[in-house]
């Protein structure tokens, strides 16, 4: 969703938003995947609690679209949802993860 949204902004975002956005949107899924494949709890919980501010920042920048013009309000609705319901799921894979012996 996001490389496909930030496609459509101005060249003068190209090394601001677009490629923190980018970013941003790739860390979530890599730290998981990292995390998972660590051996510990700890080391598990850390490398997701950075997913979890990962997807933060990608929450602030949407909304910096939004308020800046480059994103309509009916995709911001859109991808924040998505952002939510993937927030959502961090944490009960944190919390779980946390309760394992």
């Amino acid at each position: 969703m996001i490389y496909g949204f930030t496609q459509t902004f101005p060249e003068s975002e190209r090394f601001g938003l677009v490629s923190q956005m980018r970013r941003a949107a790739v860390s979530v899924p890599s730290n998981i995947a990292e995390g998972s494949a660590r051996q510990t709890k700890k080391e598990s919980v850390q490398f997701y609690t950075i997913a979890r501010g990962s997807l933060s920042e990608l929450d602030t920048q949407l909304e910096l679209c939004r308020d800046l013009g480059l994103l309509p309000e009916s995709r911001f609705v859109e991808v924040a949802e998505v952002l939510e319901t993937v927030g959502a799921l961090l944490n009960g894979l944190i919390r779980h993860k946390k309760e394992q012996p």
